[in-house]
């Protein structure tokens, strides 16, 4: 089997409820900028990676993937998934321009349509390919609910509302001008659910040391499972120096690019809950490899969901550093097989490859061009 095209494609998918908003974005819609890479049999790979749809810069990591990557792509051989992602990976005129970033968007893309044909070929799902057995259970927590542009009637109201539909664990966007006002808002959500659902917070990068110091020692009187990403994202020292000044336990690593880049938050403690994405660390190989890190050091992954489920629910259910996985639906309308959740958990998915095949019509309803 050889690879004989590459397809590119840019999908703009509304979000909940017009527009939702954390400490440092608005968004309206969430691109899905991806690659289809045909096969000379009829065997085809759909992968993509995710944004906040914006058209200029979804056009650049587009143009990454058929400009730079599809020319090195053609006749190789799809299943030789290792191979290629080096050969992409190590391409001196690509590698100059970027090892992160756009560049490693654009990689991602490309990485997970070929784990995709290679499952296909095997007649399996991903998951199964990788050596899941079907059996494990994957939890999932709620974050479409928690945006920092609702109120605190809204915020209630949603968790009340995963809570009673079966999610264990509810996520919250901080971030706000006065940090008190976050706590309060923490305080009404703590106080209207269930001590045992787990609460989670996520600062998208917005504070310094201080405040972080400042903010997370309120977190432990209302039991909140972790805080993601509390300050700047390349801020390893920070991270672990507020690792050491507070209870809670802290979450990142979806603004990472690489293993070298989270193996240097693991090695010096900075980090509790591992959250690659493969939507930008490279792909579902450059997941595992951050997935096999984090075994090393005994950490949990829970992945970052930028692919809106469909890939990570597939290497989550394959990987024993995994138990819970992020809830995020936008694209669901957008796949021949959506990820579902039934009672807080995720459905075992059941078609052959890595879960990303886009229904027929997706790209009629949300393509631009």
């Amino acid at each position: 089997m050889k690879i004989a095209r590459v397809e590119t494609f840019i999908l703009h998918v509304p979000v909940t409820n017009l527009e939702i908003a954390d400490s440092a974005h608005r968004v309206t819609h969430w691109g899905a900028v991806g690659a289809i890479v045909h096969s000379d049999s009829e065997v085809r790979g759909y992968g993509y990676t995710g944004t906040h749809g914006h058209l200029a810069t979804d056009r650049l990591i587009r143009d990454c993937i058929g400009e730079a990557f599809a020319p090195l792509l053609i006749d190789e051989d799809p299943c030789q998934v290792g191979r290629i992602w080096q050969k992409l990976y190590h391409s001196p005129s690509i590698r100059w321009v970027g090892r992160a970033g756009i560049v490693q968007m654009a990689l991602s893309a490309v990485d997970v349509a070929l784990w995709d044909i290679k499952a296909k070929v095997a007649g399996m799902p991903l998951w199964k390919y990788l050596g899941g057995d079907g059996q494990k259970r994957l939890e999932a927590y709620n974050t479409d609910g928690g945006w920092l542009n609702w109120t605190r009637a809204q915020l209630i109201d949603c968790a009340r509302a995963a809570v009673d539909e079966g999610f264990r664990g509810v996520k919250l966007k901080v971030g706000s001008a006065d940090p008190l006002d976050d706590v309060a808002r923490i305080a009404a959500v703590r106080a209207a659910i269930d001590r045992r659902v787990r609460l989670m917070v996520d600062a998208n990068g917005r504070w310094d040391l201080p405040t972080a110091i400042r903010f997370g020692r309120r977190l432990e009187a209302f039991d909140v499972f972790w805080f993601e990403e509390p300050m700047g994202f390349d801020d390893v020292s920070g991270h672990a120096a507020l690792a050491r000044a507070m209870a809670t336990p802290i979450a990142l690593g979806e603004q990472q690019y690489s293993l070298d880049a989270f193996r240097a938050f693991v090695a010096s403690r900075a980090v509790h809950y591992v959250q690659p994405d493969a939507t930008r660390v490279g792909g579902i190989t450059g997941w595992l490899q951050v997935a096999d890190l984090a075994m090393a050091y005994r950490l949990p992954v829970v992945a970052h969901a930028g692919d809106m489920m469909q890939i990570h629910q597939h290497v989550s259910l394959a990987h024993p550093t995994c138990d819970m996985l992020e809830y995020i639906p936008w694209l669901r309308v957008c796949f021949e097989e959506p990820a579902t959740v039934e009672g807080g958990f995720l459905k075992i998915p059941q078609m052959p490859g890595a879960g990303t095949t886009l229904r027929s019509d997706a790209i009629d309803r949300f393509g631009v061009s």
